[in-house]
């Protein structure tokens, strides 16, 4: 015999629907076990509701890490939770900015205070947590943003999305199988001049597309450094991780946007890799590749070509030019030309397009004017954010590849469909690198 109905007046009431459970269940789930998502629009409250506030934890707290967490701290829809890095000090003076900017206060106005983690797999085990910024050196990527996929975490990871093709495509994969949101630090495309610079090109404004240059510029050589004492509260082995063992040196693990670590392909891909990741990014959008790619990389200095070169299946030529162009990209086509660079720098030839406004049945692309915004908007919604798993990882797989050409001082041809070096297996080899012991990913 069934129990009684009782009369809604006083019928226990459901357990709260919290932010957290509709992040992590979905809210078509909530609905379906009758329950109403307990959120309300920010205007009612005059900012976000403290209820519906995405709670981060951010993972390396260097350089790029502390542009974020100017943005995050003067958001009020995120809030940082904890922080983590193998320099304790560093660790700690990000806690102490990010404590300052919050006034160590939760909303019921008791002391908090941010958490300092010198493990990243402790950082991401916190059930607090919704959103993980990824803003380590480039071999750390992979292994912080899986994990945190897998325990149910969002990810924002800076750019390139990977050190190696073999690691995009696991995130990929990973983001796809568990259903999670990756944002991928590729902040141009949230940027209204690289917008209106793609759709230019997409809708054949200045014609076929011919010949694309784009300026990265150069890092000094990678030195031979001389063994220094590793500096305490510095976990050194944990900062080398996946890669080869090397002497320490403060001048290879310095965050710098001159050089630094950057310098050495252990850790990343040089310029392809850090200027190449934004601009190679713009391209593919602009030409509608993002989930394809080039299928030659031909190194400077080899089949005759004075620059650094890579084509796509319908002729399209992309030129690395160091120095010497008029902006951060160049589109040439048959019947025009753009130049777009950052600060909102776009020109067109001719002068007229580049204030041309789009018709019913032009090609838009996404559009975003706050990477961000955009990232934390998916995160709710569910949607795929303008610089998804895929995305990051088409636009990473060009930077590995050129450096791959480079190594090997010869032409890599590519298959973006199968992802594969045809007939090149020395080349194949490249495609991942190996990983130390108690690093696998």
């Amino acid at each position: 015999m069934s129990a009684p109905r009782l009369p809604s007046a006083v019928r226990p009431a459901p357990a709260p629907v919290t932010r957290r459970t509709a992040l992590k269940h979905g809210l078509a789930g909530i609905v379906a076990a009758g329950f109403a998502p307990n959120f309300f629009p920010s205007r009612l409250f005059g900012q976000t509701a403290p209820s519906n506030r995405l709670h981060v934890g951010v993972v390396g707290t260097g350089l790029i890490a502390s542009s974020h967490i100017g943005t995050l701290t003067g958001r009020d829809d995120a809030r940082i939770l904890a922080v983590c890095d193998v320099n304790r000090g560093k660790a700690e003076k990000a806690r102490d900015r990010i404590d300052a900017a919050y006034g160590r206060a939760r909303e019921s106005g008791a002391a908090r205070g941010v958490a300092v983690h010198a493990l990243h797999e402790e950082l991401i085990a916190r059930p607090d947590l919704d959103v993980v910024f990824v803003c380590t050196p480039d071999h750390w990527h992979a292994a912080v943003s899986k994990l945190a996929m897998e325990s149910g975490k969002d990810v924002y990871c800076e750019k390139p999305l990977t050190l190696t093709v073999r690691e995009g495509r696991v995130l990929v994969d990973t983001a796809r199988r568990y259903g999670r949101i990756l944002q991928t630090g590729t902040q141009q495309r949230s940027n209204k001049s690289f917008r209106k610079a793609a759709e230019i090109v997409r809708n054949g404004w200045i014609g076929d597309i011919k010949l694309i240059r784009t300026r990265l510029g150069e890092f000094p050589a990678a030195a031979a450094l001389p063994e220094e004492p590793v500096p305490a509260g510095f976990d050194y082995d944990r900062w080398l991780g996946p890669t080869p063992w090397r002497p320490y040196n403060a001048e290879r693990v310095k965050g710098d946007y001159g050089g630094g670590w950057r310098c050495f392909l252990e850790y990343g891909g040089r310029k392809n890799g850090d200027w190449g990741a934004h601009h190679f990014d713009i391209i593919q959008n602009a030409l509608g590749m993002d989930g394809s790619g080039p299928v030659e990389f031909i190194p400077i200095g080899h089949a005759g070509c004075k620059f650094q070169t890579h084509i796509y299946a319908n002729g399209v030529r992309v030129e690395r030019h160091d120095t010497g162009t008029k902006a951060m990209i160049e589109f040439q086509g048959t019947k025009g030309t753009v130049w777009v660079s950052r600060d909102d720098f776009l020109e067109t030839d001719p002068p007229e397009l580049a204030a041309r406004p789009l018709r019913a049945e032009d090609v838009r692309v996404y559009a975003s004017d706050n990477h961000h915004s955009d990232f934390f908007s998916c995160v709710r919604t569910r949607q795929r954010p303008i610089a998804d798993a895929e995305v990051g990882h088409r636009t990473a797989t060009i930077c590995h590849l050129n450096a791959i050409a480079a190594q090997l001082g010869r032409t890599v041809r590519w298959d973006p469909k199968a992802e594969t070096t045809p007939g090149d297996p020395v080349a194949a080899r490249l495609l991942d690198r190996p990983r130390r012991a108690g690093y696998a990913l």
